[in-house]
């Protein structure tokens, strides 16, 4: 009852009239009060309800409207009861097909004369428009349905093989809702955004592009504006800050990319990790699960490489920021599948994987002496990456540090959840022992003993950052490539090279091994006021 006013409203704007409206929302309510009906759990009720109500819509589009007659400049289609169209079949589905690729002015102007049988009169009162600005439409409809009938309609390459989304990124803030992917996931909305990434293109043009009729468009066109994955430019057209992977990459300019960067991994080994390892000599207030003060030295060398020592660049990048309607603000990237260019290149050695997930940083609302600090990687053996690192984790540790959640008990289910999730992340061992580590300090404190590294070594390594970054932004459409520039030169040394460092040190015995046990909390600490007994 709740949303009815809203699906009539959504069947409205769908419909040429009040009566096929009706019929729409009707449609519409008896599926979504079917898959209420059928769902156990719903994360997300009114994005639940609108995905029912775009499919039903495409539904109605695809199979109640193919028996409505149409009639275009004296070519009578008769009205059928039945799926009987034998020999006009094709000819119905190409004007109707035709007239949906028709503007959204021609389109209204048409149904209102043939459909509705409406005066010229009337219809240029209804919009506003003069008599002879409605002939002048009409005449054009005609010609354009005409030509429709000669020559098939053009679809796009997306049309044909649309892209596919391996995963997305952001970095920011992506409010109540997910990131780029609650947006982005229906392929649909992931093509209308792709299709505008190399060249801006209009309502009309994405619609040949992917071969989907521009009525069925406009609202995820709508949607995708109003929360910034697509920003009009000139002559309404479209374009995108989103930034999509190349489908294609050199093999060789990736080695080489990693040869520079294991170069500079083994520079700050000798001139810049000694000094961040002394820093974390003054850190008593600390507590570590087993002991091991390397586990917080790797912390502080990973978090020092990977943010303290980036190569300054200036370039506002805030035009790239997409800005929800959730609360979002955020840049996003979705990786495509991507093929060598050179694919009988010889690797000169096998490299492990350098994905990263982080820098991760989480405030607690309700305890605002808790935080967090993280980088999940082939380090950790932590599962789910950002969307698994909650604040509630956090608080959840800290209220069991501070003896609030008492014993897991049938009595109280509600603490028995937290314990539960505290152990399926192995925050808690089976015996109740805290098993990540804690640091009795804000984290702008602990962090702020990490040096920083010098001007002098960063300088060594920025041309050839900068080299490295003009060469990979040819593979970019040029509203991205300041960004893809900024981010390659203050990232060449980042959480990549971070990771070598590690290897370095773990290799050469710097770092005893990791035990499993320690595997949960690499690169992982919280700070609190208190610390675990």
């Amino acid at each position: 009852m709740e949303y009815m006013q809203k699906l009539y409203g959504f069947a409205i704007k769908k419909a040429y009239s009040y009566e096929e409206a009706q019929e729409l929302c009707a449609e519409i309510i008896c599926e979504v009060y079917s898959s209420l009906l059928k769902a156990r759990e719903i994360i997300n009720v009114e994005g639940y309800i609108w995905r029912i109500s775009e499919h039903t819509y495409s539904k109605y589009v695809s199979v109640k409207k193919k028996h409505e007659g149409i009639s275009i400049d004296e070519t009578e289609i008769p009205f059928y009861d039945d799926y009987a169209f034998e020999e006009s079949d094709g000819e119905i589905e190409r004007l109707r097909r035709g007239i949906a690729f028709l503007t959204e002015k021609r389109r209204r102007i048409v149904f209102c004369f043939y459909y509705e049988n409406k005066p010229i009169s009337v219809i240029a009162k209804e919009m506003d428009l003069p008599e002879g600005t409605v002939k002048w439409h009409l005449n054009k409809a005609r010609n354009e349905l005409k030509e429709g009938f000669s020559m098939e309609r053009k679809i796009g390459k997306l049309g044909l093989s649309p892209v596919t989304a391996l995963e997305f990124d952001h970095g920011g803030n992506n409010g109540s809702n997910a990131g780029p992917e609650f947006y982005l996931e229906d392929k649909l909305n992931l093509n209308i955004v792709y299709s505008v990434y190399f060249q801006p293109r209009t309502v009309e043009e994405i619609a040949e592009e992917l071969g989907v009729t521009p009525v069925y468009l406009q609202d995820r066109i709508d949607f995708l504006e109003e929360n910034g994955f697509l920003v009009k430019t000139t002559k309404d057209r479209y374009t995108t800050y989103v930034k999509f992977s190349p489908k294609e990459y050199s093999q060789e300019q990736t080695e080489m990319n990693l040869k520079l960067q294991r170069q500079i991994a083994q520079t700050l080994v000798k001139e810049y990790i000694p000094a961040v390892r002394k820093a974390m000599r003054d850190v008593t207030d600390i507590y570590i699960p087993d002991g091991n003060r390397g586990l917080l030295e790797a912390a502080a060398v990973f978090y020092a490489v990977a943010e303290k020592c980036q190569i300054p660049i200036q370039e506002d990048l805030s035009g790239y920021v997409i800005h929800t309607t959730a609360g979002g603000s955020f840049f996003a990237s979705v990786d495509l599948e991507c093929r060598a260019s050179d694919p009988d290149y010889t690797w000169e050695r096998r490299w492990p994987p350098y994905s990263v997930c982080g820098s991760m940083w989480r405030e607690s609302g309700k305890y605002p002496e808790v935080s967090s600090w993280s980088a999940d990687s082939r380090y950790d053996s932590r599962e789910g990456g950002w969307k698994n690192n909650l604040c509630t984790d956090y608080e959840y540790l800290y209220e069991y540090m501070k003896g609030m959640l008492g014993k897991m008990s049938a009595a109280n289910p509600a603490n028995t959840e937290k314990f539960d999730r505290l152990r399926s992340r192995h925050f808690l061992t089976e015996d109740g022992k805290v098993n990540i580590m804690v640091v009795k300090e804000t984290q702008e404190e602990f962090f702020a003993r990490i040096p920083e590294l010098s001007e002098q070594i960063k300088a060594q390594f920025a041309d050839k950052a900068l080299e490295s970054a003009m060469l990979l932004a040819k593979d970019y459409p040029p509203q991205m490539q300041d960004l893809v520039v900024a981010w390659n030169v203050s990232s060449f040394i980042g959480s990549t090279v971070a990771l070598m460092v590690l290897d370095i040190l773990y290799g050469d015995g710097t770092f005893a091994p990791l035990t499993e046990n320690e595997r949960v909390t690499a690169n992982l600490l919280m700070f609190s006021d208190m610390l675990p007994e």
